[in-house]
């Protein structure tokens, strides 16, 4: 079965069907050679026929799903950039379970690079040296060392150094460099690299074991591993990254089901439910044959990583789960017996009882081991209390992870597929081709060779055309050394980012890939895996020896509290005209804030881990609205600024916090009494209540901000739009999180502190905190895009909703009725992302995106979104015609500034931002009528076209403003 590893053969010719499928044993060597062995013999094949054997394995994956101990080695993490990330630890969003058995160890040091690739600060080596002695102390062997910007430093090689440090005072331990592991994304990557080198040691025993029948067979033949994007590895390198391997199961199966169905289903979506012996997985096969993808970041059990991955739901339901009643309730998994199914399982002549056995008892013509040993034996109820189980586990993940409620065809794959009904709620047809026992096998014998270059280079002497067209050279050329034929090279993904507020460095993104050159296969036979002297031989542990009941955490992860309410019963909890925040209101704020950041203002992921943990270590976090402000009352705003592409390495110190305490130690005015975040979009959006709850302040967070949105500069905001003050934003406080801090008492205009800021970036790390002086309570009245935060929590609370209901499909216009209905805004378009440009100009990002509809819907054709940081407009492409000024015009603009344009993912209800924006991803575009407090003149000239350089065109609203229902209003005594 497919709990372990898949087998796939490519022979040089045959004319049979070379095909044979084995149980897997306690040694998979075992299972592998006793498969080759039967082909040999029932296809007549001879060993040099055999050009190369590809693997596709579970073994690794499922260590983690179920968190087996045996298999996953303790973790002790290194993080060189010191203040930097210490409010975000390493696992902060790991489920608890997980976390508590792979992180044995953490450390914070000194080091980390600047997105220039300047120092934060140098390693220190003694600091290094220390640490050592504590993991030493602890028994750790897996060492992960993640420093920011890792991915971009050729020079310092901070990571390798470190690793020299700590191998020199170990010894025999496994590093893992996470520059090795991923790309950009500091939390995601670190997430990654755990969880590779706690699965290291058992994938090196495993890869071992794999490649040990091979050689043994007489093939001289290379041995590979497939990747969770349809390519194969070499066994050595799997051996060292074998997080690559992650999720290719359903990924082999699902492009082997695409060849079985053929022409049959050709052109029809359809959901793969791929049943091993230890989990099922759940994936959507789109029309072209090939997984649909998960967007900007994937997960696995809870855990966020930033590498690309099938966009795949697994759950602990296999032909070897443990079935049991407790509490009388029966229970299917997750717990399995897997590769001991053979012995274990009743048919068998164990004594466990599994879903296999329970198969066999109900379908009594299933000829699966000794059908007298549980035919007739097991308990009618039990049998029937079985299949209700599985049927209702089944239908659950496919309805989990359908985007609408329309039925659609399913495909069963996978040696444990028998547990599966004919029948399942949710689907159109349920469909078992002939041979879905081996698609994991055709899948992987299928897959393709490729590589990835991801580099930072300079484009001050050279086009980034030019430099593009060397690189993408370079991945062709890496893909050929990993064994793609030449001819068959091509390169399948481009991405060009130009960096913000650092001058002509831009960085490049290429994949290649290829079919494998059979006529090399010698050039990788002799690669081979060792197993280390310091590989524990600890056998899995065995479940069916566990008399615990089962976990109600089934995949590791903790409830979703933007989901698992009851929608018709939650109500926020507002005490005295103050709004208390809980985790639920958290997520939905989060959600909606970035939302309502028109793709800019930065992913407000990491600010929400740290309100989060405010929360979950005692903190009140108190929101009130503007309406209760006194005319006296001091509302002071802070707030990060800044490139997005920063914020998502360089996570937080304690620079937003430093900057108001040196505002107000040099303010003479007195400290503020509330605070109010400077915009809503984005991270900055949360920046207010981090602020406020705070030991230093502890104050409330006012329900409003100055944008209603997020823009670009500081001067496009309402208090600079209503003018009543000759200048707003000084004294003004910056500060950069490691030691250095700006102070401006005065400015000659907002346009000035916004130029000065943005010179100073480029010396300060291209992120800082800001802190600005307070202004009045009956100024912020005036002044203020009220009732922001709650916006933001009633548009999450929708896309909660949607995705609870499996309403995806129109999350959009659950949007639009949560910012005030079908008078305030509109769904823009629908399509997929078919192009996108950026260049940098004056420390921002421009550039633009073209999103193509589908023919024969009303959103046919294609549109374009420029943007400037955020999205300007949305405008409506005529193919072959150009303007007489190759400029957009007014009748084609479809939504345009001041108003908000937001690209939303179409397969989750999530923001987008420009940074994230990359080819093939779906999307819905949406248009939302701006706050009144930017439909006046002076708004419409500050926030509007021509402030983005967009003077021949006109501002025309998508509807009309709808002020939006303050949470404190409706909720205010209600609990």
């Amino acid at each position: 079965m497919k709990n372990n590893s898949t087998l796939g053969a490519r022979t040089i010719h045959t004319d049979h069907d070379d095909r044979h499928k084995a149980p897997t044993t306690t040694d998979p060597s075992h299972g592998i050679a006793a498969a080759i062995t039967t082909m040999f013999k029932s296809a007549s094949i001879e060993p040099s026929s055999v050009a190369s054997v590809t693997i596709g394995t579970t073994h690794f994956v499922n260590a983690v799903i179920t968190q087996d101990h045996t298999r996953l080695s303790r973790v002790a993490v290194i993080r060189l950039g010191a203040p930097f990330s210490k409010h975000a630890p390493p696992c902060i969003d790991w489920p608890a379970p997980l976390r508590n058995l792979i992180l044995g160890h953490h450390a914070l040091l000194k080091g980390g690079l600047e997105v220039d690739g300047s120092l934060i600060s140098d390693i220190r080596e003694a600091e290094i040296v220390e640490q050592c002695k504590i993991i030493k102390e602890k028994g750790i062997k897996s060492i992960v060392i993640n420093g920011i910007f890792s991915p971009i430093d050729t020079v310092e090689k901070q990571e390798e150094r470190a690793a020299e440090i700590v191998q020199r005072e170990l010894g025999d331990v496994d590093v893992v460099l996470s520059k090795t592991v991923a790309n950009l994304g500091f939390l995601e990557r670190e997430n990654a690299a755990i969880l590779n080198a706690s699965v290291l040691s058992f994938a090196r025993r495993t890869i071992a074991s794999f490649q040990e029948p091979i050689k043994n067979l007489g093939l001289e033949c290379p041995v590979f591993i497939t990747q969770n994007d349809g390519t194969i590895l070499s066994g050595d390198a799997a051996a060292r990254l074998p997080i690559r391997t992650f999720s290719s199961g359903p990924t082999n199966s699902m492009r082997g089901a695409a060849f079985l169905v053929g022409k049959q289903d050709h052109g029809e979506a359809m959901m793969v439910v791929d049943v091993g012996g230890t989990t099922t997985d759940v994936g959507l096969l789109l029309a072209n044959g090939f997984p649909r993808q998960q967007a900007a970041y994937s997960e696995l059990s809870g855990v966020r990583m930033n590498f690309s991955y099938p966009d795949v739901k697994s759950i602990g339901l296999g032909g070897g789960s443990l079935v049991r009643r407790i509490d009388g309730k029966m229970h299917v998994g997750p717990e399995s017996v897997g590769y001991k199914l053979p012995e274990k399982a009743l048919v068998f002549g164990g004594d466990v009882p599994t879903a296999t056995d329970y198969i066999v008892a109900a379908a009594k013509d299933l000829a699966i081991g000794d059908t007298s040993k549980v035919q007739g034996k097991l308990a009618g109820e039990d049998i029937d209390a079985f299949k209700t189980e599985t049927k209702r586990m089944l239908e659950e993940i496919i309805d989990t992870m359908k985007t609408s409620p329309e039925d659609l065809p399913v495909l069963l794959v996978g040696g444990g597929a028998v547990v599966a009904p004919d029948e399942l709620k949710g689907a159109s047809r349920v469909i078992k081709p002939e041979w879905s026992g081996v698609a994991n096998a055709i899948g992987a014998a299928m897959a393709r060779v490729s590589a990835v270059i991801d580099t930072v280079k300079s484009t001050e002497k050279t086009s980034a055309k030019e430099i593009q067209a060397d690189i993408e050279e370079e991945a062709k050329q890496k893909t050929i050394e990993a064994g793609a034929s030449a001819e068959s090279v091509e390169i399948v993904e481009v991405e060009s980012l130009p960096l913000p507020y650092i001058a002509h460095k831009s960085r490049f993104i290429v994949r290649a890939a290829g079919d494998f050159d059979y006529t090399r296969s010698a050039d990788f036979a002799t690669l081979h895996v060792e197993s280390s002297h310091k590989e524990a031989t600890a056998e899995p542990s065995d479940p069916s020896n566990n008399s615990t009941p089962p976990s109600t955490e089934a995949n590791g992860i903790e409830e979703d509290p933007a989901v698992d309410i009851d929608f018709s019963s939650y109500a926020p909890k507002v005490v005295k005209r103050e709004w208390h925040i809980s985790e639920t209101d958290l997520q939905w704020i989060t959600i909606g804030c970035y939302i309502l950041g028109t793709g800019g203002g930065g992913s407000p992921y990491s600010t929400m881990l740290r309100v989060r943990q405010m929360l979950r270590n005692g903190a009140t976090i108190r929101v009130m609205n503007p309406d209760d402000l006194k005319d006296d009352d001091r509302v002071g705003s802070g707030g990060g600024a800044g490139s997005p592409t920063v914020g998502i390495e360089k996570l937080s110190g304690d620079e937003m916090m430093d900057a108001q305490v040196h505002m107000y130690k040099l303010f003479p005015g007195g400290r503020a009494t509330h605070i109010i975040p400077l915009e809503i979009g984005g991270s900055n959006g949360l920046q207010g209540l981090v602020l406020g709850a705070s030991s230093n302040m502890n104050i409330p967070c006012v329900d409003g901000d100055w944008m209603g949105r997020a823009y670009p500069t500081k001067w496009q905001t309402t208090p600079v739009v209503f003018g009543e003050r000759e200048i707003v934003f000084a004294p003004v406080s910056v500060a950069d999180g490691n030691g250095n801090v700006l102070y401006m008492p005065t400015a000659t205009s907002d346009l000035k502190v916004e130029q000065v800021i943005r010179a100073a970036l480029s010396q300060m790390g291209s992120h800082v905190g800001t802190a600005d002086g307070p202004v009045t309570g009956s100024e912020t009245r005036r002044w203020a895009v009220e009732h922001t935060i709650s916006l933001s929590w009633r548009i999450g609370r929708e896309v909660a909703r949607a995705r609870k209901e499996n309403r995806i499909d129109n999350v959009a216009e659950s949007i639009i009725d949560a910012a005030g209905g079908p008078e305030t805004g509109r769904v823009l378009f629908k399509g997929k992302i078919v192009g996108v440009e950026r260049k940098l100009w004056m420390g921002h990002i421009y550039g633009e995106v073209i999103v193509e509809g589908t023919e024969g819907t009303q959103f046919a054709g294609k549109i374009k979104i420029p943007f400037k940081n955020e999205n300007i407009a949305a405008v409506r492409l005529h193919e072959g015609v150009e303007t007489e000024t190759g400029e957009e015009k007014n009748e084609d603009v479809l939504a345009i500034v001041p108003d908000l344009i937001s690209v939303i993912d179409a397969q989750n209800g999530e923001a987008i931002g420009t940074p994230e924006y990359r080819y093939g991803l779906l999307v819905l575009v949406i248009g939302i009528t701006a706050s009144e407090r930017w439909t006046i003149p002076k708004g419409i000239e500050i926030g509007g076209p021509k402030g983005f350089g967009l003077d021949h065109l006109e501002y025309k609203p998508v509807g009309k403003f709808v002020k939006p229902i303050s949470v404190i209003d409706e909720y205010d005594g209600k609990l």
